[in-house]
């Protein structure tokens, strides 16, 4: 059973807004830290945002100023909030909780004219 599940991805044209969530099935959600990571064709997988279980973020220096993360403890959601996106935020975005092997499966965020 996958125990982070991510919706949110879609197609976009640049400049477009897109809201990815990741609901967490386990137990203890709001003693972890998550984070949002994403993954292009033929690169690594890199950080996009992370939350601490205290509400501290940070950012990629890629997306900051245009990115946001913010967590709902009450329902087992970690969100990422996307603004002017480019063509090179084109990627699988996928949801972790920080420290352990948990990941979801991915989401696919496709920005293009």
């Amino acid at each position: 059973q996958v125990r982070l599940v991510e919706s949110g991805g879609g197609l976009v044209h640049p400049g477009g807004s897109l809201t990815l969530s990741c609901k967490d099935s386990g137990t203890m959600f709001e003693e972890n830290a998550m984070a949002w990571y994403r993954q292009m064709p033929g690169n690594e997988r890199d950080m996009v945002a992370f939350i601490g279980h205290r509400g501290m973020t940070n950012y990629g220096d890629s997306v900051k100023g245009r990115f946001t993360i913010s967590r709902d403890n009450a329902k087992n959601t970690v969100y990422l909030q996307m603004a002017s996106l480019k063509e090179e935020d084109t990627a699988v975005y996928y949801c972790h909780i920080a420290g352990t092997g948990h990941w979801g499966q991915g989401t696919q965020v496709t920005v293009t004219a």
